[in-house]
């Protein structure tokens, strides 16, 4: 069974698991994707598109001002109308005009599926190199991971009651320049420390 079908299994109840689909359409980062994603039963990878995956969210790797006009968010805003404006306008409405790295915003697509994007930004300015040594793939993961684990929509109901499934591009792989196993690892460092948290000893 394939990622995608697996993940189409996945309902949208608070009793489900969430089913992480990593997606990559390049071999680079899909081989970084499958080799740190071993032996993680709820995370899954595909080799394509986020948009491929019967996902009830999207991961949008942007910046700290939510314009999206480059990479997988040049791909979402195209397919999504007003994605930007709501990206923007719950930036403004809750950060003040920016999201900080290792902060994100949840807002809807208007459409059916899937009907949720969630914003992480991994750079401040749009366009920004990261350093070699940035921590940012791991901090716009481990706020993706909080927001499903324990965020809520504005109308109260936990984001977890209504996603089950996420779909998430490389974090900072593409303009931001991070190499795909760093990007790789990273973000399964932060899965581990919000759904696999380890106790003193361990």
């Amino acid at each position: 069974m394939t990622a995608a079908e697996e993940a189409s299994q996945a309902g949208t109840g608070t009793k489900e698991p969430l089913r992480l689909v990593l997606c990559a359409v390049e071999d680079a980062l899909a081989g970084a994707w499958e080799s740190a994603a071993d032996g993680r039963r709820e995370v899954y990878t595909h080799r394509g598109s986020t948009l491929d995956v019967p996902a009830d969210a999207v991961v949008s790797p942007a910046n700290s001002y939510g314009w999206m006009r480059g990479g997988i968010d040049a791909v979402y805003a195209s397919t999504f109308p007003a994605i930007e404006q709501h990206v923007r306008s719950a930036v403004l409405a809750y950060h003040g005009g920016e999201l900080p790295v290792g902060q994100a915003v949840i807002v809807p697509t208007d459409l059916a599926a899937p009907a949720w994007l969630i914003s992480a930004p991994t750079m401040r300015e749009p366009g920004e190199r990261l350093p070699q040594d940035t921590v940012h793939p791991y901090l716009a993961a481990r706020a993706v991971f909080r927001m499903w684990r324990e965020g809520r929509l504005e109308d109260g109901r936990p984001v977890r009651s209504v996603v089950s499934t996420i779909a998430m591009p490389g974090l900072g792989t593409g303009i931001g320049g991070v190499p795909p196993e760093v990007c790789a690892r990273q973000v399964m460092a932060a899965w581990d420390e919000v759904f696999a948290p380890r106790t003193p000893g361990q």
